[in-house]
């Protein structure tokens, strides 16, 4: 797995979830519990993964839709 996306909110996260499921690109989203030792606050910034071998197409489809990657 690849970081593709890292971000404090979580509609920027959602919204690129969507588009890669539509694209059928797999994905995967850690730190997402983080806020049980942030308070819920959203500091922490949660990370959108993907297969290595689909980061490629997945980085394009994200930047086709301006969505900015925060790396």
């Amino acid at each position: 797995m690849k970081e593709l996306l890292r971000s404090t909110d979580p509609t920027i996260i959602a919204f690129a979830t969507a588009l890669l499921q539509g694209e059928r690109i797999a994905c995967f989203e850690q730190d997402v519990n983080m806020s049980v030792l942030e308070g819920g606050i959203g500091i922490f910034p949660r990370r959108l993964m993907v297969r290595a071998d689909q980061h490629v197409a997945a980085t394009r489809v994200l930047e086709d839709n301006d969505i900015p990657l925060g790396l």
